[in-house]
């Protein structure tokens, strides 16, 4: 599937799921730019060795997502720097878990803002050039969670939940415009991330990581398999593709089985 010449946006895309999206992409052939949280020359070598490996233009932004204007100026940043913008990947987001009476608001604040509404903003700055162009791919990271709820993630869920209404909107006002808009909804990724969560549940209960790692997976998941990152990109780079143009408005699960309880 080549998407060689166009350019895409992945927010979150210095680590993690974000990073898979970002080289599965740039492996198709697409302009990459990147944003997201991490040292700074990590950063800068994590862009250049991209576009080396993948023979793409690369570039990077630093834009916060809880402020509309910077993201904004990303998507603007996007199009001048690297010639346009055809793709456009939200997938930043953060977490913090506790029951609702103890949940404090300034979490549920941060969480909404970047789990959800710099979605919005960013769909709303690199829309209307889509439009005109008569092309363009929006896919918003959402999760399981989009889907089902858990308890102790009151912001989560409802963020998630937020973020796949988003995008049946979005895809109902573009649906003639040859814009897509779909949610992809991972179940447990082995990120970074979880993979320390993993060694500090093995630490704190004397077990294996394999041991936590199979309890993780029966708390939500029937099939006792981890997604990887790279997974979750080559289902964006097929959302890109042309063998995916009437596909729109879709929460696409990639979970294991989770939401089939």
């Amino acid at each position: 599937m080549s998407l060689k010449g166009k350019v895409a946006l992945v927010t979150g895309s210095t680590s993690g799921i974000g990073l898979g999206i970002a080289h599965a992409l740039a492996a198709s052939g697409a302009h990459i730019m990147f944003n997201g949280l991490g040292d700074r020359a990590a950063i800068d070598t994590l862009v250049r060795d991209t576009a080396a490996k993948f023979s793409v233009k690369t570039a990077f932004s630093g834009a916060d997502m809880t402020k509309p204007a910077e993201i904004r100026g990303m998507i603007a940043d996007a199009q001048k720097t690297l010639g346009g913008l055809d793709i456009l990947v939200n997938n930043a987001g953060i977490q913090f878990v506790a029951a609702v009476e103890d949940f404090p608001a300034e979490k549920w604040d941060a969480i909404i803002a970047i789990n959800l509404s710099a979605a919005f903003h960013a769909i709303s700055a690199a829309i209307p050039a889509m439009k005109q162009k008569g092309w363009g791919r929006i896919i918003n990271i959402a999760s399981a969670h989009g889907l089902v709820a858990s308890p102790h993630k009151a912001a989560y869920v409802a963020a998630k939940h937020g973020i796949v209404g988003l995008t049946k909107v979005v895809a109902i006002e573009a649906a003639n415009d040859g814009v897509t808009v779909n949610a992809i909804c991972p179940g447990w990724v082995l990120t970074p991330l979880v993979q320390k969560q993993l060694e500090d549940r093995a630490k704190q209960n004397g077990t294996s990581v394999e041991q936590e790692k199979k309890a993780m997976l029966a708390e939500t998941q029937p099939m006792q398999q981890f997604s990887s990152p790279e997974e979750i990109g080559a289902l964006a780079v097929f959302l890109c593709s042309e063998g995916a143009k009437t596909i729109t408005g879709v929460p696409l699960s990639i979970d294991g089985g989770w939401v089939a309880h």
